[in-house]
């Protein structure tokens, strides 16, 4: 039992429907202070559509979902990083043709108070502002160990390390919740252990609240503390890792087929 006074989100009766198809119907959950939850389920589950619901990308058909102490469905997308909360995408969501330094330093935006006018002149606070956005986007590099791509263009670098810059951005933001879509979709083994460590290392040691959407279950086992599960826009499970693997609905549903491909 949850203490709802602890509880980061909670989502009630949460549906959204496009046309005749329902992507999902009457999804309840919630997630506490400093906890890693994650959203498993096949494909075409309704996890990203969830996600977008969350980051306000969907409004939802009904149900409400609150942040904290507030209703989050009463607040635009552009809201999301001043409430803190901050999330990556499946496919990427990186400006390509700039820097991976440029791209962090755009998650930074909305912590910065020059404006354009002092930014166009460059002088005094500006460039103080700068220089320190500069050294806290180099530091977020490091901890996502790609400080040695700083200078390069996207577009030219591994997927791997993409995935790893966008996640760099994310944290740049200085988010309280997190919610990273698929963080290993595409990746080879060697990548996805590496992105397994670095995500389990920024729930450690910096505490953030985590959600997660991921369609690979030995990561998801690895680093989740609670997991809920979709089948056909429904929950099915909710529980511990070990709960959930135990669960004959789910083990029908899903997570049996993809623990027998893992092993």
């Amino acid at each position: 039992m949850s203490d709802a006074a602890s509880n980061v989100l909670e989502a009630k009766g949460l549906t959204l429907v496009f046309g005749a198809v329902t992507a999902f119907s009457d999804v309840d959950f919630h997630v506490g202070e400093g906890e890693l939850f994650a959203v498993i389920g096949p494909n075409g589950a309704g996890k990203t559509s969830l996600f977008n619901v969350i980051s306000r990308v969907y409004r939802p058909t009904r149900g409400s979902i609150r942040y904290r102490d507030e209703d989050l469905l009463r607040r635009r997308r552009s809201d999301m990083p001043g409430l803190g909360i901050a999330r990556t995408f499946q496919n990427l969501g990186l400006f390509h043709n700039m820097t991976v330094l440029d791209n962090v330093l755009v998650g930074r935006h909305h912590l910065m108070r020059s404006g354009s006018l002092l930014g166009g002149i460059y002088a005094g606070y500006a460039r103080r502002e700068e220089r320190e956005h500069r050294r806290a986007a180099m530091d977020v590099l490091g901890f996502a160990g790609v400080e040695e791509w700083a200078g390069y263009p996207v577009q030219v670098l591994p997927y791997g390390i993409q995935k790893r810059v966008e996640l760099a951005r994310a944290l740049a933001m200085e988010p309280r919740v997190l919610l990273l879509d698929e963080p290993v979709a595409g990746m080879s083994s060697a990548e996805r252990g590496e992105i397994t460590q670095l995500v389990r290392r920024i729930h450690q040691e910096r505490g953030m609240t985590i959600v997660l959407v991921e369609h690979d279950m030995g990561m998801v086992m690895q680093v989740a503390q609670r997991v809920m599960v979709l089948d056909f826009g429904r929950v099915i499970g909710v529980g511990t890792p070990a709960e959930v693997q135990r669960d004959p609905q789910v083990i029908r549903a899903y997570l049996g087929e993809a623990l027998e491909d893992a092993s």
